[in-house]
Formats: structure tokens, sequence, C-alpha cells
């Protein structure tokens, strides 16, 4: 009797260590689980045009994806909120027959990033209302805000293209998330800039990456 008694008690004692161990690594396992949320940083993604595409109508529709960042038409110009804010868009074309010194100049800034900025392109003749935006608010020539994920540019002329595209806070101030897109409007037959004096094409200047 006294055994089977002895054999009930260590029983039971076994049976409560093992349900401690499972409770404390149960804990465990939850803290760890949620340690680790998913990512949710803002972001930008070109749809079009794509990188290094190559057209011969002389507009262009651009296109992007939003995630993890709200557009707020409403709150445009108004004071910083977390999470929400306006897009950026500026449009320049790489210049043609650049200098080779001048290219090397740009290959070796370390802030060009190794491109030559060129002409902008965003102003209401050629970025339509988001032209007439950045006139209003003092940004023709340097970028054209927008409060929609698309901008349509139009009669642009032959040659190579850089897009930046800046998430931007309500007030504009930028944040550092941001896309990049080069295309090129390819010339008509026997129209494109021929260079000469040992200058370099504005495809070589583009650095398509």
């Amino acid at each position: 009797m006294r055994v089977l008694s002895a054999t009930i008690v260590v029983a039971c004692a076994g049976a409560a260590t093992l349900l401690a161990i499972l409770a404390l690594d149960g804990g465990k396992g939850e803290g760890r689980e949620s340690s680790t949320p998913p990512s949710s940083a803002p972001g930008v993604t070109v749809i079009s045009p794509r990188n290094g595409a190559r057209q011969h109508s002389h507009a262009a529709v651009v296109k992007v994806q939003v995630s993890n960042f709200q557009l707020s038409p409403s709150h445009f110009g108004g004071e910083p909120q977390l999470g929400e804010g306006h897009l950026r868009f500026g449009l320049n074309r790489v210049p043609d027959c650049v200098e080779p010194a001048k290219l090397q100049k740009a290959i070796d800034s370390p802030f060009g990033k190794g491109r030559l900025i060129g002409r902008s392109f965003d102003y209401p003749r050629y970025a339509g209302p988001n032209g007439v935006l950045a006139q209003r608010i003092g940004t023709a020539g340097s970028y054209s805000p927008a409060t929609r994920p698309e901008i349509y540019y139009h009669g642009l002329p032959a040659g190579f293209y850089r897009l930046v595209i800046n998430l931007a806070q309500n007030d504009g101030s930028t944040t550092p998330f941001h896309a990049v897109t080069n295309f090129e409007i390819v010339p008509k037959p026997g129209h494109g800039a021929h260079c000469t004096g040992g200058k370099v094409p504005s495809a070589k200047a583009a650095a398509f990456d």
C-alpha cells in the first residue's frame, strides 16, 4: 500500500513538473512570435515605364504602386502626419553629346550617382495638371507633386530620361523612400544627335541600372 502511494506521489509530481515546463515554454514561444512583426516600411514601385524601356511615343504614362503609405489629397500642403502624404515626380532628360570631362565629374561625384541630371520637364507644358500644381507651389523645374499614383508627361523630345519618384510628407518634405526608372524616347531615323569632338552620346551618359 505504501509502495502504491509513493508511486502515485511521484507520478503526480512528474506531471506537475511537465505542465510547468510546457507553460513556461509556451510563454516564451508567444514572446518570440510577437517580437518579430512583419515589415511595414513604406515603399514605391514603378509599374510603367519599366527601367530601360524604349518607345517611339513622345509621351510617358507613369504609374506606380505605393505600399504602407497613404496618399492624402485632403491634407496636401498641411502638417506632416505619420504614414501619409503625396508623391514627388521628377523627370529629367539626359543631355545630348556630353563632354567626357563633365561626365567623368558626374561619375566621381559622391552626390551625382554617376549620372548627369539634365533638363527638367516638370512644367505645365509637359506635366499637365501636376505641372500646374508644381508652378503654384513653387516647385516647377524641380518636381511635380501628385496625390494619385500616376502622372502623364507629353510633348517629350527624343532622348534618354531619368525619372525619380519620392514619397513625401504632407508639407512636401521628402522621406527616404523612393524609386528610379530610366527610359528612352527613340528618335526618328536620321534625326538622332550626332556627337563630334569626342563628346559622349547620351546613351552612355544615361547609365541605366
